[in-house]
């Protein structure tokens, strides 16, 4: 931590969880995950995030807790296992591209970016028992974080989650629900879940405190590419927590004066359940219905986003656009990848798919990043 006398993050009695429709409101301690009026997502008021000096950026930890201004939670001690500050890497042949490393995390995915903040909630709310749900990588980073600070840890996943995740959820000594049927039907359950009275639901999609842990994404970039961002950012979307973590992030790096324009969002999504991808090409404010068929990008199929209004606002805002790639598409690009010596599993390969399939407007460089955001050994032997 710095010296008594940095700017410190708000008090956690000052924060509140806000509906964006109907503006119900509670405090974060009365463990609310969702609008008690209306039923909608909540978003997190009752801070001020101000990013601090070079000076001093230049003399701390190469951890995303390093922006603590703009984090709405202290960090506990003994609870950071080093997440954040991945490396960018260059594209040979594509100057204008860049890659981030995401998966070079404590967990082997970006996910860990968020989870550590949740984790940090509950220390600060002294919860005895965390609930979350998960297509796989939300769920083993909110276990890892829940065992480091040995709170007991539920986790509902999809019975068809892969072998890699379900070793890593035991691994980590969560109490491991395998739920059939859709990714909404594993929701459903979670949320049952959390229902009970004094259980932290600890939502990667519901929890906003889980988007200023993403946001600390474009906040990387900013320092990495010298105090600016790229004209593109290419993310992948399903539940959009990436997507709508770069977009906070930007619009307070805007609001401060340290960047002059929000970047491009490219968000990508598996054509086979691609509610968002739909609805933006038929100008709907709202995700599509649709009936979902299967992929091997099981992180992003979400046929139901619960905060697709705000992606879809998000997304349009920065003047970008919500492309599809199949499943042929993306084992190509993992492929590709691999032959670069950077290993992923499907749902992370999206986004290396929609640049080789000319998705992604070519521009000077370096114009656009791209995030490769969970390691392939979570899906080995997985399809």
């Amino acid at each position: 931590m710095g010296s008594p006398a940095e700017p410190q993050p708000a008090a956690i009695t000052q924060l509140s969880l806000t509906c964006y429709q109907c503006g119900w409101s509670r405090p974060v301690s009365d463990l609310a995950w969702r609008c008690g009026h209306c039923q909608a997502v909540l978003d997190l008021t009752g801070f001020t995030p101000q990013m601090p000096s070079a000076g001093q950026l230049a003399a701390r930890p190469q951890t995303l807790w390093r922006y603590r201004e703009t984090l709405p939670v202290t960090e506990p001690p003994d609870l950071s296992m080093g997440e954040g500050m991945t490396p960018l890497l260059p594209v040979r042949g594509r100057p204008e591209l860049a890659i981030k490393v995401d998966y070079l995390m404590p967990t082997g995915s970006f996910k860990d970016r968020g989870a550590v903040l949740l984790g940090a909630l509950a220390r600060q709310l002294r919860v005895t028992a965390i609930v979350a749900d998960s297509s796989g990588n939300a769920g083993t980073a909110i276990a890892a974080y829940a065992a480091r600070l040995g709170i007991a840890c539920d986790i509902y996943v999809p019975a068809a989650t892969s072998a890699g995740k379900l070793a890593q959820l035991d691994a980590y000594g969560a109490h491991v629900h395998r739920v059939e049927g859709s990714r909404e039907d594993t929701a459903a359950a979670a949320a049952l879940a959390a229902e009970r009275p004094g259980v932290f639901y600890a939502s990667h999609v519901y929890n906003p405190v889980f988007l200023h842990g993403t946001k600390t994404y474009v906040f990387e970039l900013w320092e990495q590419l010298g105090g600016r961002l790229p004209g593109t950012l290419v993310l992948p979307v399903g539940n959009g927590t990436l997507v709508l973590g770069c977009h906070i992030g930007a619009r307070e790096l805007l609001s401060q004066g340290l960047i002059d324009r929000l970047p491009t969002i490219i968000a990508v999504q598996a054509d086979a359940c691609a509610p968002l991808a739909r609805a933006m090409s038929e100008g709907r404010r709202e995700p599509a219905e649709i009936s979902a068929g299967p992929t091997i990008a099981e992180g992003i199929a979400i046929a139901r986003p619960a905060r697709g209004a705000q992606i879809l606002a998000a997304v349009d805002e920065t003047g970008g656009t919500i492309v599809t790639v199949t499943d042929d598409q993306v084992r190509a690009a993992g492929a590709d990848l691999a032959r670069s010596g950077l290993f992923v599993e499907p749902t992370s390969a999206v986004c290396w798919a929609a640049v080789l399939a000319g998705l992604v407007p070519a521009a000077e460089p370096p114009d656009a990043v791209v995030p490769l955001c969970g390691t392939g050994l979570k899906s080995v032997g997985h399809e």
